[in-house]
């Protein structure tokens, strides 16, 4: 019998202590024989939004019958959804053998690097035209700059995230992914004010053809809303409806809009009630929540301590009168803070504070379940568990 992935190994390689940049990734690319020369890629960048247009980019190239990959993270339930092939999760024995050969030539490298070289050699070995390649951190800093043979760059938004590695300023988080663009590729966002002014100055400065929806009205246009619930999810399917129609995919568009992705104003029906679970994780994402989502009975919170858990939670503190506050992981912030700074009850553990939740809100009423796409991925598996 076969053993499974290492996972315990694999997760020990985070970048603590180790240089970003994609040099590393790079490096390890080469090592593999450069795979990521054999497909041709459209790297997503931005502070949120950037799952939603993977999926919806996936949908549409696979509509235009294009062998498509996908790299995105971080994961909900398995680690194999991170790297899929037209619409099929990694097998995990792919990952095995893999986590064998970094463990005895690139016992170094980060988690990240790897699992982008493991996409990188998944690809190539399956002939993938076209992957969809999502940033970890930032542009021109994340690991995906390395990658060779870039259609397209995808900039979704840019909002104060990771401001200890990309920041201080919203002009140093945009800066940084604007220069992910590359000369003579096109360089497509959604991205306004402040952020779009800084994102036109770094596409003149590299010659990278930038297409907006306002220089672009006609590429960025949608014959009807996507299937993404949220009114967010319409600036997302701009995107990638522009990103096909540049690259000559337009017939995937339709497809494109009726994609779907989990953790995303996902909703289930438990026991007579309703329950939307939503990965939003900072500030930006949970303003876009509120406003799709004015109101619940019940909210169940939990956020990690890196992130500005204040401000991130604040959007949703007008949304629902009762809370229930627990922690997604190990490095979570304290829900017995949070408890007692807003108002409501700590649960620590995930799947009690679920259950609590859900005996706190009314037959016929909403849970909204948001903070961290680590709580998501738990719950969905709670939910999902046959």
């Amino acid at each position: 019998m076969t053993a499974g992935p290492d996972y315990d190994w694999l997760y020990s390689r985070t970048r603590a202590g180790r240089e970003r940049g994609p040099e590393g990734a790079r490096a390890l690319l080469d090592r593999l024989g450069s795979p990521d020369t054999r497909f041709s890629c459209i790297r997503v960048i931005g502070t949120n939004g950037k799952g939603s247009t993977c999926a919806m980019l996936e949908a549409g190239l696979l509509a235009s019958g294009v062998r498509t990959g996908r790299f995105t993270s971080p994961h909900l339930q398995h680690y194999e959804e991170r790297i899929r092939v037209d619409g099929r999760d990694l097998g995990p024995a792919r990952t095995a053998a893999f986590v064998d050969w970094a463990r005895a030539h690139a016992p170094d490298a980060a988690f990240f690097d790897l699992t982008l070289a493991l996409a990188c050699r998944v690809f190539a070995e399956d002939g993938v035209k076209v992957a969809v390649m999502e940033a970890g951190v930032g542009g021109v800093s994340d690991a995906t700059q390395a990658l060779n043979n870039v259609q397209a760059v995808a900039l979704t938004n840019v909002d104060l995230d990771h401001v200890a590695t990309l920041g201080p300023t919203l002009r140093d988080i945009a800066r940084d992914k604007a220069r992910a663009a590359r000369p003579g590729v096109p360089l497509l966002t959604t991205a306004t004010g402040e952020a779009l002014a800084v994102v036109r100055e770094v596409a003149a400065e590299v010659q990278a053809p930038l297409f907006t929806p306002d220089s672009h009205p006609a590429l960025f246009a949608l014959p009807h809303p996507p299937a993404l619930a949220g009114a967010h999810q319409r600036a997302n399917a701009a995107l990638a409806a522009a990103t096909l129609r540049t690259l000559v995919y337009g017939s995937g568009v339709e497809a494109a809009l009726s994609a779907t992705h989990p953790a995303r104003l996902e909703r289930f029906e438990v026991e007579g009630k309703t329950l939307l679970l939503d990965g939003a994780h900072n500030p930006h994402a949970t303003r876009a929540l509120a406003a799709s989502v004015p109101h619940a009975d019940v909210l169940l919170f939990g956020n990690l301590a890196r992130k500005d858990t204040a401000a991130t939670l604040a959007p949703l503190l007008a949304v629902a009168p009762v809370r229930v506050f627990t922690a997604p992981d190990d490095l979570a912030t304290s829900p017995a803070e949070l408890a007692a700074q807003h108002g409501g009850q700590s649960v620590p553990h995930p799947q009690e504070a679920l259950a609590h939740a859900l005996a706190l809100t009314p037959p016929g009423g909403t849970l909204l379940v948001a903070g961290s796409l680590y709580l998501a991925g738990t719950v969905r598996g709670l939910l999902t568990a046959p």
